[in-house]
């Protein structure tokens, strides 16, 4: 017999080999009908599962979250049975579920296009239909070797080769069909339901290599119901309406070509908004007790030895050989031992070179120091994404150097910050993670106990709510994530701070403490916005380009309808400027509906007009962006609405 214990704190016998399909059929046919998987001792296995010793029991329901992803890998399944159904030449890779979904590489001679995706959905509607049941067999190594190449299964056949030998090779079917998975899975097919639709698919190289093969990649999503799948879809649909990058080119804010590979080449129009951003977190952080400073984009490779990123993130950084030039050389020649520069990829090195400049007292921390500093990281081509994930960046940086005993209070000073930007900003839901040690680390477990009591005690007293995020880490120090949510439900992750024993060690910070020892301070790295770049690309995209009128490129546009205003027009243009008002003009000989529209389409929030009755009554025509209609109104009643609106939310 088993002893099996459940949430309510119920302990009941069963018969060694029991399923946890039995138990749950024992206990209520309708809770039954609702579960698809359980969590046993904390980890989700199928239900047809047996118990062959004591351990303790939770029914997974299918409307669960922790349902979703085995909805999404059971689709995933279904995906690749379908397709082996339409082109049975095809060879299936493999399919994991994905945040949002689900995807499978598939190689054949001909890569499939979305113009499959009718008859393959389809074809999985059938199969979820049939309700085959899914069930786990545990195979000899060679004999599952032998089935799946006399299938012409060659990928299954690598994917089996690289299963650990301790590992046992685990073939779910479902009905017919089967494949090499670790599971776990639902009960049936139809446990799927029909809340599915494939998305798009691309090439991939198997395994990720470009020497192999390239793979057909179908992604799909899934959800628990039509209504969640609908929502999705909407989101992804606006998405790609407020595609940053599709408005940067249409607003005229930036561009990005491949001489200069994840660098921004930034518009008159998009600097605009870059400068707004950055005077108005400049004057946060400065208001928040943080002097400013500036460091060096290239710095001695042996720094960043000292530091430790040199060995975890060498690949990382963009590295400068230190040689003279020749004048009578043709050729450039780099000599072995030249020593080597790298340009920054993070200020926190150059931060605790100012720190240990002079001799520094408890009474001077906290020292708090700021940098919009620019740096850069040799991210791989293909992850490159429009302003997202850039190689030259401005990140909004800041490192305090404390004592323990003030880390709790500069924590939520550095809360209280960031709930003020974002809130400015227009974001008001905000998740906090705490992200533990990484495998790949540096400073003993003794130091990160202490990091991470002291980081999550200091979070727990500012009373926010939070997660942990196992294994997410810095390299040296453990850190919080501040995710925000954007206009259409997604998630951003921007803002961190991050407790550091290791690297002031590391670089020979000390000060001299209340009893004249010398003792190695806190380092906290910190941002709220992250990189400048990626931050604006999140505010276009939230705004689908509609930005607020403080951060709008062009803030008001005074357009005639009849040439005779035009001295009239200018007037009103030069009482916007002396207001500080980011002012355009639009003389030209067109129906001002055309002009309307152009500036609407430009995303510009005022359009002043004036004919000659405006001109006479010394009054404007304003139309707003997003809104009907218009509204007349005295020109200086109009400055001070765009003064009001215009100014940046921390100046109101």
């Amino acid at each position: 017999m088993v002893n099996v214990s459940f949430p309510d704190g119920a302990v009941r016998e069963y018969p060694r080999g029991t399923t946890g399909t039995t138990i749950v059929n024992s206990i209520s046919k309708s809770l039954a009908k609702k579960t698809v998987a359980m969590r046993v001792d904390g980890e989700i296995v199928d239900l047809a599962q047996a118990f062959e010793q004591d351990g303790a029991i939770e029914f997974v329901l299918r409307d669960d979250d922790d349902a979703l992803e085995l909805i999404r890998h059971d689709c995933a399944h279904v995906l690749a049975e379908a397709v082996q159904e339409l082109w049975p030449d095809t060879q299936v890779t493999i399919g994991p579920s994905i945040e949002n979904g689900f995807y499978y590489d598939f190689a054949r001679d001909q890569h499939f296009t979305e113009q499959d995706f009718v008859a393959i959905e389809k074809k999985m509607a059938e199969i979820i239909a049939r309700g085959a049941e899914f069930t786990r067999e545990v195979w000899d190594r060679e004999e599952a070797k032998r089935v799946f190449k006399a299938k012409g299964e060659e990928y299954k056949v690598e994917l089996i080769d690289a299963i650990a030998a301790d590992e046992d090779v685990k073939i779910y079917k479902q009905g017919q069909w089967m494949d090499v998975c670790r599971g776990p899975h639902m009960r049936t097919t139809k446990d799927i339901g029909t809340a599915f639709k494939l998305t798009k698919v691309a090439g991939a190289y198997w395994r990720g290599d470009s020497n192999n093969k390239m793979l057909s990649r179908i992604y799909g999503t899934a959800w628990a119901n039509q209504k969640q799948l609908d929502a999705y879809l909407h989101m992804i649909e606006e998405a790609e309406k407020r595609d940053h990058r599709k408005l940067g080119k249409e607003l005229d804010l930036f561009h990005l070509q491949e001489e200069a590979q994840g660098s921004v080449f930034w518009h008159p129009k998009g600097y605009t908004i870059y400068n707004q951003m950055e005077q108005y977190i400049r004057r946060k952080v400065n208001n928040a007790g943080y002097g400013e400073v500036k460091t060096p984009q290239l710095m001695d490779s042996k720094l960043w030895e000292q530091s430790g990123h040199w060995s975890k993130f060498r690949e990382d950084m963009f590295v400068v050989p230190d040689i003279e030039f020749s004048s009578d050389s043709e050729h450039l020649e780099i000599e072995q031992d030249a020593k080597l520069l790298a340009l920054k990829p993070m200020n926190c090195p150059a931060h605790i070179q100012i720190f240990n400049q002079g001799i520094k007292s408890y009474r001077d921390l906290p020292l708090r120091l700021a940098e919009f500093g620019c740096c850069h990281r040799n991210e791989a081509h293909g992850a490159l994404h429009g302003l997202m994930r850039v190689r030259q960046m401005t990140q909004d940086d800041g490192h305090i150097f404390c004592r323990e005993d003030q880390v709790t209070s500069e924590t939520e000073a550095f809360c209280a910050l960031l709930d003020s930007v974002y809130e400015d900003m227009g974001f008001t839901e905000v998740k906090i993670l705490l992200a533990t040690r990484p495998e790949m680390r540096a400073g003993s477990d003794e130091v990160w106990d202490q990091a991470e009591k002291g980081l999550g005690d200091a979070l727990r007293a500012t009373g926010r709510d939070f997660e942990i995020a196992e294994g997410d880490g810095a390299f040296y120090g453990p850190k919080l994530e501040f995710h925000l949510k954007d206009a259409i439900g997604r998630s951003w992750q921007c803002g961190t701070l991050q407790l550091d024993f290791v690297l002031p060690e590391r670089l020979g910070a000390s000060y001299i403490a209340e009893d004249s020892s010398r003792q190695i301070p806190v380092m906290l790295h910190r941002a709220v916005l992250g990189t400048l770049e990626r931050f604006i690309g999140i505010l276009i995209e939230n705004h689908a380009g509609r930005m607020p009128v403080w951060l709008a490129p062009t803030q008001a546009v005074v357009a005639t309808i009849v040439s005779s205003v035009d001295p009239a027009a200018l007037a009103v243009v030069e009482k916007l400027k002396a207001a500080g008002i980011r002012v355009e003009t639009d003389f030209r000989n067109e129906k001002i509906n055309y002009k309307v529209r152009e500036h609407s389409t430009n995303k510009v929030p005022a359009i002043l007009v004036l004919g000659e009755r405006e001109a006479n009554e010394g009054t404007v025509s304003v139309r707003r962006l997003g809104e009907q209609g218009q509204k007349v109104m005295p020109v200086e009643d109009a400055i001070a609405m765009l003064v009001a609106e215009g100014t940046p939310p921390d100046l109101r």
